[in-house]
């Protein structure tokens, strides 16, 4: 188990370079002791079995290989995985959770049809959350894969009475935030947070993602400034926003959205919404708010992890709870969420839960 873990551990490192491939980790094991470890690096580059085997030179020889996803067994950048392990001498392969793609797939198989003991399954779970986004790409719906994140208090709050815009969160929390952001093909928000903050939604904090994300804002009227941080750099970054149709009101200023390099485009609702934007070939949307896109999205069935950040801070009355807007429940009622992942940040605690099993 600890030797599958650290494989895990070891995919994390290709966070936001490797997309839209897997993350994956590979730990080569010899008589109990660690000989070699990889980790897919960047996309098009060696995968992680071939930097592990690397490491391990000839002591790959009679060894086990423990591997976060199935070995590919297709020739596309680079060679078969199964191949390179079985030409090493590894004596077993033992993989986390198959790999969902009918062109990568099939390694197990050619392990074990050519003399290699193979096993998958050792921390299946944690290997399908981790590639999450992946996964719902390989089985190609018609929507992006969909992760809100909200920052609360502990009494659920977004903002204080004041609706004063303040950091909730710590400093680890925020590079926690930029981290998620550069594995995701785009960073959205709603009108009122793009009015209230003026972000960038850029990643600022730790390594340059491979391909920076787009960012999305849904404005139904039209109404983001034509000043602002996102509208100022959309032609460095792509800016897509999404609007109602047919509203001669705002056609003007679409017009000039357009103009200065942002991609309008118009849905009816937040499934069409949605829709669009995986046609454009965003497939895996991290949502940052505000209460009400959050509760719609989530109102929906739209959202498929929710990540909650929460600050050790009270806001009291008159605070703005960051669910107001969805139907209320009596707590015999309320669907249970079930939790993927819980871990601190400084002082914050960070939980993933399960919304969707789409």
């Amino acid at each position: 188990m600890r030797f599958m873990r650290r494989a895990l551990e070891l995919a994390e490192r290709g966070a936001g370079q490797v997309a839209p491939n897997p993350k994956v980790g590979c730990v080569i094991v010899r008589d109990g002791t660690v000989v070699g470890e990889g980790w897919h690096q960047q996309y098009g580059g060696p995968h992680a079995e071939v930097h592990a085997l690397s490491m391990a030179g000839e002591r790959a020889r009679g060894a086990i290989a423990y591997v976060s996803l199935e070995p590919c067994n297709h020739h596309g950048r680079t060679g078969p995985c199964s191949h390179a392990l079985w030409a090493a001498g590894v004596s077993r392969v033992v993989c986390a959770t198959r790999d969902p793609n009918p062109k990568a797939a099939g390694g197990l198989e050619w392990l074990a049809a050519n003399g290699v003991s193979v096993e998958s399954g050792l921390c299946d779970a944690d290997a399908r959350v981790q590639n999450a986004p992946f996964f719902h790409a390989v089985r190609g719906g018609p929507l992006p894969f969909v992760t809100l994140k909200l920052a609360v208090s502990i009494d659920g709050a977004i903002a204080g009475p004041s609706r004063k815009r303040a950091w909730l969160t710590g400093p680890e929390s925020q590079a926690a935030v930029h981290a998620l952001r550069a594995e995701a093909s785009a960073v959205a928000v709603g009108i009122g947070t793009a009015l209230a903050d003026n972000p960038e939604l850029t990643v600022r904090i730790g390594p340059a993602p491979r391909v920076a994300p787009a960012r999305v804002v849904f404005d139904r009227q039209g109404r983001l400034p034509f000043d602002g941080r996102l509208v100022r750099s959309a032609q460095d970054v792509p800016l897509y926003v999404v609007t109602a149709p047919g509203d001669v009101a705002h056609a003007g200023r679409l017009q000039t959205l357009q103009a200065a390099g942002a991609i309008i485009h118009e849905a009816t609702d937040l499934p069409a919404a949605l829709a669009g934007l995986r046609t454009a070939g965003l497939t895996h949307l991290f949502v940052e708010g505000g209460a009400i896109l959050a509760s719609a999205l989530l109102a929906a069935g739209l959202v498929h992890h929710l990540i909650i950040f929460q600050a050790p801070v009270i806001l009291g009355a008159g605070a703005m709870p960051a669910f107001a807007a969805l139907p209320g429940h009596d707590a015999d009622l309320a669907p249970r969420l079930a939790v993927l992942e819980r871990r601190s940040y400084g002082a914050d605690l960070m939980t993933r839960y399960a919304v969707s099993g789409d």
